[in-house]
């Protein structure tokens, strides 16, 4: 299979050599936009700036080459994978749109509103700009650093084309990294983009000393807000108990290999937002998802405490300690509220 993955940061760089790994059964290309960067990949045999200490598989193969270009270097792929952040996937599906080639993305959480309207999820992106493409999304609970060590790890493949979800088993299913299919492409987003906003969360939570009776509750109201806004966007419920669901959220909230958790550790001590994004080096999505997903839930009438105390705290209207007061005054509810 003729692979090329779109973005060369961590978690494109770790599926790439996931894929390319597998024996020569496929032929992988990575790209990215910056020429120094691809001229240090070419040098170093690795992607130093992003995924240090993982070399590349001989036959990955780093491609250059300018962004309008690209159609016509894919136009032979059986599969493009774009690993951008959430922010270039529009541009990239407006790039792709014409193409034959199915197309699936790595990104996490919702597109910033625009012009007053809501912020989209990729397969709403999707539909807007491309609705012709066979599209999908991969996700799951995945440290880029373990899947490009080799760690055993377990993803969701998901798209409403069977054809697809059983390519993206084939492409990148192996002895050490296990893929599944699910055809609830809004389930398996929502639940990868609002983990992050509960990563944040439980970042502060742990930062503050709080205990792990706290980060328990905290993980567990999370998914309850995750659950109702997926199925007020026309998911399904067990999608939530899976991979994309659950097991995304334990992951991005308790691993310290999380941006997301180390933004709400980080304000915790104290650092401003800007210090504590600043520090990290690389996106963490639940920043710039948290005042998006808070709005969807205002919009459809959905209650979501947690994501609204982050979005105060990430605006400064909040202090940590008063983020962490504001939920546990709130008045009592029954459980499945």
């Amino acid at each position: 299979m003729k692979i090329t993955v779109l973005g060369a940061g961590a978690w494109g760089t770790a599926l790439a050599i996931a894929a390319a790994a597998q024996d020569g059964a496929h032929q992988v290309r990575l790209w990215a936009r910056n020429p120094a960067q691809v001229a240090d990949m070419r040098l170093r045999g690795e992607n130093a700036r992003y995924l240090p200490d993982a070399p590349f598989p001989s036959s990955l193969q780093v491609l250059e080459a300018d962004t309008q270009e690209l159609p016509a270097l894919l136009a032979g792929d059986d599969l493009v994978v774009v690993a951008t952040p959430m922010a270039a996937l529009r541009e990239m599906l407006l790039l792709l749109r014409d193409g034959a080639v199915p197309v699936v993305w790595l990104c996490k959480g919702f597109e910033r509103a625009a012009d007053g309207g809501p912020g989209l999820l990729g397969h709403e992106i999707c539909a807007e700009v491309a609705p012709s493409l066979r599209t999908g999304v991969l996700s799951g609970p995945s440290f880029a650093k373990e899947v490009a060590a080799g760690r055993p790890t377990a993803l969701v493949a998901a798209s409403d084309s069977a054809l697809l979800r059983e390519r993206l088993v084939q492409a990148f299913h192996g002895p050490s990294l296990r893929v599944y299919a699910n055809d609830d492409i809004v389930g398996v987003e929502v639940g990868g983009a609002v983990k992050n906003v509960m990563a944040i969360a439980t970042g502060l939570c742990d930062g503050l000393g709080l205990g792990l009776n706290a980060r328990a509750a905290l993980i567990t109201r999370g998914l309850a807000e995750i659950a109702r806004l997926g199925l007020a966007l026309g998911a399904r419920a067990d999608t939530f108990m899976g991979l994309s669901g659950l097991g995304d959220l334990v992951l991005t909230a308790t691993g310290d290999l999380s941006r997301n958790r180390q933004v709400g550790l980080l304000l915790a001590r104290g650092l401003s937002l800007q210090q504590a994004v600043d520090s990290l080096g690389h996106v963490a999505e639940g920043v710039y998802s948290a005042h998006t997903v808070a709005q969807r839930a205002r919009l459809l009438g959905i209650e979501m405490p947690i994501t609204e105390a982050v979005v105060d705290l990430l605006d400064g209207r909040l202090q940590p300690a008063d983020a962490v007061a504001a939920l546990m005054g709130r008045d009592p509810v029954a459980e499945m509220h």
